[in-house]
């Protein structure tokens, strides 16, 4: 070996083999068209030989990276992370490495992560948008040629694959659950009304409370704890303050929650909350919160699992192979019933 390389090379593994790079080559991609008893042996020379392929010269040549790109919102929020850990099961699984980025919900962020991830030659991506019906986003992807599945969201494009909550039916049932409860004024509280989710879950909520004859009240300023707090104070402070707030997405529930208490609002006594998505002190807390539970784990092992099946197969996300693929699975949300909706679950009665 080369004092210059310390690292051995593939003609290196085939002097040492006695054989030609060809069959080495083959070894390195399954083995196709190799004897049993030369693919043992070449094997046993590359592990002697700490022999690693080159992942950016073998893309080069049409070959796979092993490597696939997770594109999120954030790896703070529970949900993306739960997705990302699922996701990454999935790949190690299939032998591959897992690339999670963030955009923030930046449209700009995102493009900009697109181009690196393709440039490194990703075998497929998997990605959360910041905007589902972004024409730049499309467009990129749409030359980049690769395998794509949307998480949580989708992208606006039929023939690329989708794995999101059912959250119009999520919010149909949370909004239905509340009115059960008698709850006459429910406000929906939420922030960030561009994203597919939110207008879903708005949606949904609009739905049910048409049905029953209820005024819809929303506010969508919330976007931090002092939004929040503000948001409920002056919703409480005015002629017709609302007697159930259904929260939809988990950082506003939380933020919901911590202002109720500041304020001194007895929940539900005065005022029902509902939250939309778990998280980990929901059922801790004192009251417990009740939410709308998304499968979350679910969502991104699926959906990674719709990528290795595409690429098994060779398929990109325009191909007809990926058409037999459905271009939208729904999950199923469930509700989760616990004391901050007027529910008493028996582990808390008294």
């Amino acid at each position: 070996m080369s004092i210059n390389s310390p690292h051995p090379t593939l003609s290196q593994v085939a002097r040492k083999a006695g054989v030609g790079t060809t069959t080495v080559s083959r070894v390195i991609n399954g083995g196709d068209r190799v004897s049993p008893k030369t693919l043992a042996h070449v094997r046993r020379v590359i592990e002697t030989l700490g022999y690693i392929p080159n992942p950016a010269a073998r893309s080069l040549k049409g070959h796979r990276t092993k490597t696939i790109g997770l594109v999120v919102p954030s790896i703070t929020d529970p949900f993306f992370a739960s997705c990302a850990e699922a996701a990454q099961a999935v790949a190690r699984a299939n032998d591959s490495l897992l690339i999670v980025t963030v955009t923030a919900n930046e449209p700009c962020n995102e493009l900009e992560i697109l181009n690196v991830l393709i440039r490194h030659r990703v075998d497929g991506l998997l990605i959360v948008p910041a905007d589902s019906n972004s024409h730049a986003l499309l467009d990129l992807l749409q030359r980049a040629a690769m395998p794509v599945v949307a998480i949580d969201r989708p992208i606006g494009n039929p023939s690329i694959a989708s794995v999101v909550a059912d959250n119009l039916l999520g919010a149909m049932t949370a909004t239905q659950h509340l009115i059960g409860h008698g709850c006459k004024r429910i406000v929906a509280l939420t922030g960030e009304e561009t994203l597919y989710t939110i207008q879903e879950r708005m949606n949904g909520y609009l739905k049910a409370i048409k049905a029953a004859h209820l005024t819809p009240i929303f506010d969508t300023s919330v976007k931090d704890y002092a939004c929040a707090e503000r948001a409920i104070k002056n919703l409480l402070d005015g002629p017709h303050p609302p007697d159930a707030i259904f929260a939809l997405k988990n950082s506003t529930t939380i933020f919901a929650f911590e202002a109720l208490q500041k304020l001194g609002v007895a929940v539900p006594q005065s005022i029902a909350l509902l939250g939309f998505d778990d998280f980990d002190l929901a059922s801790t807390v004192r009251p417990s919160i009740s939410v709308i539970q998304q499968p979350v784990e679910e969502i991104g092992r699926r959906a990674a699992e719709i990528l290795f099946e595409q690429l098994s197969g060779g398929s990109s996300a325009s191909s007809p192979a990926s058409a037999k693929q459905p271009q939208q699975i729904k999950m199923t949300t469930c509700l989760i019933q616990r004391s901050s909706c007027g529910c008493t679950p028996a582990n808390e009665s008294k």
